[in-house]
Formats: C-alpha cells, structure tokens, sequence
C-alpha cells in the first residue's frame, strides 16, 4: 500500500492508524491531518491517501514547508492550482482580499496591479497595516503575499491600468479578477473582457457597499466569460461606505469562483461541468 506522509512515499500495511504512522515518522506530531481533514489517532488509513503530521510550535523545513501550507487542501487541489496564472485589477477592499485568498489556496503566478499608495481609510477594509502606509500598493501587498505563501510567484506592476495596457499587463493569465472601486474602470474592465481579452473568464464584483444581508451577495453570469459577485445594486455613496464584512464576502466569492474555474466545476449559468480555462499564448 502505497501512501504519502508529509510529501514522501511510504509503503504501509493495510489496517496501519495515523497514529502508528506518527509514531514512526514524526512522534512529536499533535496534528494529524488525512487527505485535508483532521483526524483521530486510531483512523485507519487506506491506499493512496495522503498524511499530514504536524507539530504545533515547530517550524518544518524549508523542504517540508511548502507541502504543510497546503495540508488542508482537498487532494488534487493543489496539484491543479500551483501553475495556474491569475491577474488582479485593482488591489483595494476585493483586490488584496482576493489575493491573500489565491496565495493561501497555493496559486503559482499571481500578476498585480495598482498605481495607488496605501493610505489610512484603506486599512477599514483592505489587507494592508499601518506601518505601511504611503507604501506602493504593488509592494506592501507582496510582501504581505510573501509572508503568507513564500512560494506564490508575484509580477507587480505600479500602473493605472487602461483598455489599451491591460491585454498586456495580464498576457498569459487563465483568469482575470477585476476589482476597482471606480464605475468608470469596471465598465472599462468589462470593454476588455468583450474584447482584447474575449478568450479569458472574467471575474468582476459589483454592489458590495453598506452592510446589508450578507445573502444577498452572490455569483451570477453576465456573459459567457463573465462572472459578477455582489448584489449589482449596493454602490458606495455618502451615508452609504465600504466596510470589511461585505467587501471581504465579496471579495471570497470572486475568489471561490477563480478555484472553481480552475477545476473545472460548474459555475452560474453552466448546465455542464466547465473546461478549465486555459492560458492565451502571450
């Protein structure tokens, strides 16, 4: 029987719990984790899973590490998302929500671009902190990517993004996550994904303000490559701000809808399983 424990090959006898797998190769271990869920010691495990064994306060390896960081994944899923390439318009309240989401869900290449500073108002709601204010927004967030997931490739590019720059800042990418805070950049947004960039799914949000009914933001489709999160009503407006519970809502919609692309599953409007995307030549 032929199993994996933390990322090596091990060969077990039917019948062998978690626990006697610890026992043998990694005694310490006070998390044992079979195929993305935690489990007892005395779970029998079976041919093909796959084993984590974790020490609680102990760093792993710098070999280990990358395999632990995505320990809870369900099997196959990280096989599927470590080379995919996503691009993120816009790194305010949904931009760096979503791209703390891909980077922990082990996404290979994520392209980023902003042309702001991060300034005090952001911190209500977008994934930055005080100590980096005045920061460039392309970097602040990379190095906060890099701190939650050291093995996300990041391309950062400092630019206000047009209809006319955007086919190639995201050239090669499998999924655009649109994520401005303006109308006029969303409906410039969409123009590209009717156009330049036709062949890529599209991820946009739209009506995400206020702190209304959580259920009422939800996935729908627009076109056929396009996805919108939201309730596509809620804007921003005086009386009426951007506040982290709906825009961090928002923001795991359009994320959950970027890994659900990638593999392949059924999204809003599908009535069959959706291909995975793939990229367009560069």
């Amino acid at each position: 029987m032929s199993i994996r424990v933390n990322e090596r090959k091990v060969r077990w006898a039917e019948g062998t719990t978690v626990g006697a797998l610890r026992d043998v190769h990694a005694a310490g271990a006070d998390i044992l984790i079979v195929n993305g869920a935690t489990v007892n010691a005395d779970y029998e495990i079976d041919d093909g899973d796959r084993v984590v064994l974790i020490q609680r306060g102990v760093k792993p390896s710098a070999k280990e590490l990358q395999a632990l960081l995505v320990a809870r994944h369900t099997p196959s899923v990280y096989e599927r998302v470590r080379t995919a390439v996503i691009g993120i318009a816009g790194l305010g309240g949904l931009g760096s929500n979503v791209a703390c989401c891909l980077a922990r869900l082990g996404v290979g290449r994520l392209i980023l671009a902003d042309f702001d500073l991060v300034e005090p108002s952001n911190l209500n709601r977008q994934q930055y902190f005080i100590d980096q204010i005045g920061e460039r927004k392309v970097d602040a967030l990379a190095a906060t990517l890099a701190r939650i997931n050291p093995y996300v490739c990041i391309d950062r590019h400092c630019v206000r993004l047009t209809e006319e720059n955007i086919p190639r800042v995201f050239a090669g990418v499998h999924v655009m996550v649109e994520c401005f805070d303006e109308p006029e950049a969303k409906t410039m947004a969409l123009g590209c994904a009717r156009t330049a960039m036709s062949n890529v799914h599209w991820v946009l949000a739209s009506g995400l303000a206020g702190y209304g009914c959580s259920n009422d933001l939800r996935l729908n489709r627009l076109f056929d490559n396009v996805l919108v999160a939201g309730d596509t009503v809620t804007g921003a407006r005086p009386g009426r701000g951007l506040m982290s519970p709906r825009v961090t809502i928002c923001a795991g919609i359009q994320a959950n809808a970027v890994l659900r692309l990638l593999l392949g599953l059924p999204v809003p409007g599908d009535t069959i399983k959706t291909p995975p995307p793939q990229a367009p030549q560069a």
